[in-house]
C-alpha cells in the first residue's frame, strides 16, 4: 500500500513514526520500520515568559530536519505532524510553524496545532490497539510535558468522555519543582495543584466506568523500565506491562527522593528526562489518589471497583495519527 509518517511535538520532546502499510488476503499488514524521539524542550520557559525560546527552535529544526530526511530515505508517502500544548500557547508561534512548514515541504504540510479533545482522541486510538475489546471501557491516560489527556472509551473509538488539564512534566517542574531533589514544600504544592485538576478530570469524564486504565508517554514507560529493573530501555518488555499502585506508590517516592543526576545515570532514563521526571511522577500520584477515591466509593456503593493498576502502553499518539491517514487513503480510494 504506502509508508506513513507520523510526527507529534509536545512540550518536551518531538517523536516520529513510520510505518508501512500493506494489504495482504484483504487484510491490511502494519509494520513499524522506526520510531524515534528526541528531548527538545519546545515549551521551555513558555509558562513563565509566553513565548517559544529561540533555542528551543533551533533544537526542534534540528531533529525535525533529520526526521524528513529519514522519510525521504523511506519513501513515506504522506505525513501528519501534529503539535500541543506550548505551540498552542506560545506568542511567537508562527515562527515555529513557518518552520515546520519549510522542512516538510516534500509532503505539502506543515505542523498542525490540535485541540486536547482530539490529541486525547489520537491518544487512545493508539494506546488501546494492541488490547482486547473486551478489556474496555478504557480509561486511557497520557501524560504529557506540559499537559495531561485522559479519555474514557470502547476499543472501537466510541468515546465517553475527555479532558485535557494543564498538568504536565515540565510545567510542573518549571512552576513548582526547582530543587533537586525537590522539597516536601515543593512536592506538597504541586501535589494540591494536581489535585484541583484531578478533581475537574473526574466532574468531566466517567473514570468510574473504566474497566482497564491504560498509561502511555515517557513518564509511564520510564516508571515500567524502572519498576521492571531493566538495564536497558527495552519497549517489548514494556509494552502491555502492569503497574499496581501500592509497589508504584513506593517507586515515586524514592523518585522524588532521587536528585536529577543520579536519575540521569540510570541506563533506561533517556537523556533530558530526567531533569522533568519528578514532575510526571507527581501527576501520576494524583491520578493515583483520584482512581482510588472513586474505588472506595464503588466499595461503599457495592458497585464494581475498578482495578488499581495501570497497563503501560508503548504505542500512542504517534500511532493514532497513522491509523488516521489510514483512513484518509482508503476513503479516496472509495470515492
Amino acid at each position: 500500500m504506502t509508508r506513513f509518517g507520523a510526527v507529534d511535538c509536545g512540550t518536551n520532546s518531538i517523536r516520529m513514526l513510520i510505518t508501512d502499510v500493506r494489504e495482504v488476503d484483504g487484510v491490511l499488514e502494519m509494520t513499524e520500520l522506526h520510531r524515534v524521539m528526541e528531548i527538545v524542550r519546545l515549551g521551555e520557559g513558555v509558562d513563565a515568559t509566553g513565548r517559544l525560546a529561540d533555542a528551543a527552535l533551533e533544537r526542534v529544526r534540528a531533529a525535525l530536519t533529520d526526521y524528513a530526511d529519514l522519510m525521504r530515505t523511506e519513501r513515506v508517502e504522506a505525513v501528519r505532524m501534529v503539535a500541543t500544548s506550548a505551540s498552542r500557547d506560545a506568542s511567537n508561534r508562527d515562527e515555529f510553524f513557518s518552520m515546520t512548514r519549510e522542512i516538510l515541504a516534500d509532503w505539502g504540510v506543515e505542523a498542525q496545532v490540535i485541540s486536547g479533545d482530539e490529541e486525547a482522541a489520537l491518544s487512545f486510538r493508539g494506546a488501546v490497539d494492541d488490547f482486547h475489546p473486551e478489556e474496555g471501557p478504557f480509561c486511557v491516560i497520557d501524560v504529557g510535558g506540559g499537559s495531561t489527556e485522559v479519555i474514557v472509551g470502547e476499543y472501537d473509538g466510541t468515546v465517553h468522555g475527555s479532558l485535557s488539564v494543564p498538568m504536565g512534566s515540565v510545567r510542573l517542574t518549571e512552576r513548582f519543582l526547582r530543587d533537586s531533589p525537590p522539597t516536601e514544600k515543593q512536592v506538597d504544592v504541586a501535589r494540591r495543584y494536581v489535585a484541583e485538576h484531578c478533581r475537574s478530570v473526574r466532574e468531566s469524564v466517567p473514570v468510574a466506568s473504566a474497566k482497564t486504565i491504560v498509561g502511555c508517554a515517557g513518564t509511564y514507560t520510564t516508571l515500567s523500565a524502572l519498576a521492571q529493573g531493566l538495564e536497558t530501555y527495552d519497549p517489548s518488555a514494556i509494552h502491555l506491562s502492569t503497574l499496581r499502585f501500592n509497589a508504584l506508590r513506593s517507586l515515586n517516592r524514592s523518585v522524588l527522593d532521587t536528585d536529577r543526576r543520579t536519575l540521569a545515570e540510570n541506563p533506561v532514563m533517556h537523556p533530558g528526562r530526567a531533569d522533568v521526571f519528578a514532575g510526571g511522577v507527581v501527576v501520576i500520584d494524583g491520578l493515583m489518589d483520584m482512581f482510588e477515591s472513586v474505588a472506595a466509593e464503588a466499595k461503599s456503593s457495592r458497585a464494581n471497583v475498578p482495578p488499581l493498576e495501570f497497563h503501560v502502553s508503548e504505542k500512542d499518539i504517534l500511532d493514532g495519527i497513522v491509523a488516521g491517514l489510514i483512513d484518509e487513503k482508503l476513503a479516496r480510494a472509495q470515492q
